[in-house]
């Protein structure tokens, strides 16, 4: 069990870097007082353009792969056979550092891009469906909530199947506790954006063009 806090330990140092929250001040803003206040990729999109948008997404998910394999390079002789399950661990600490930062008052931002290091992390065929979940999402409907909703539950589902199917050779408790870390990762998603469910139910959330500019 101390491997395992230690892993969430370092995770959430790596979680710590804001990167919204650091560029925004860099150009004289706090982001969390723009927008829909929250410190992540979308708002950021939204409020301060493409270029800051695209920005904060590669340090979110960076920070979480790095820390994956800081984590990977520490333990991997003493605790090879349980690497994917310190993996999860040490990315559920980035998505606690990033969404629950306590230098600002544990208010940040809503952890997708750091789930996306996470899940490059695991494999490439993880990789790809998520992409092809969360572009596919996005690019029909312009609704970023609903493309990062649909791809944590696309997490959920791909890790207990993947881990059934042997792809993280790991013994089937491991692979219980697993399931168990991503599937509170999951409900934590979807708790981060409560808010934007219920405007998806009423028809009421606001509509992101990636690739052009954004309508206020």
């Amino acid at each position: 069990m101390t491997v395992r806090v230690l892993c969430l330990c370092i995770g959430y140092l790596f979680g710590l870097l804001q990167t919204s929250y650091i560029y925004g001040k860099m150009h004289g803003i706090d982001i969390r007082q723009h927008g829909s206040g929250n410190a992540g990729t979308t708002n950021m999109l939204r409020t301060m353009g493409t270029k800051a948008g695209i920005i904060t997404f590669l340090f979110d998910f960076l920070k979480c792969f790095l820390a994956v394999m800081a984590v990977r390079l520490i333990f991997k002789n003493q605790y090879s056979q349980i690497l994917p399950l310190l993996s999860v661990y040490a990315g559920a600490g980035v998505v606690l550092g990033h969404n629950y930062p306590f230098y600002l008052n544990f208010k940040g931002g809503k952890g997708i891009a750091a789930t996306a290091g996470l899940i490059v992390s695991l494999g490439w065929q993880m990789t790809l469906l998520a992409i092809v979940t969360f572009f596919g999402t996005t690019l029909l409907t312009h609704l970023v909530s609903l493309g990062s909703l649909l791809l944590y539950a696309g997490f959920m589902i791909e890790v207990v199947v993947f881990g059934q199917m042997g792809m993280f050779g790991m013994e089937q408790a491991h692979l219980n506790e697993m399931y168990v870390v991503v599937a509170a990762l999951t409900v934590l998603a979807f708790w981060k954006h409560r808010a934007n469910l219920v405007r998806l139910v009423r028809g009421e959330e606001r509509k992101t063009y990636l690739f052009k500019k954004n309508r206020s």
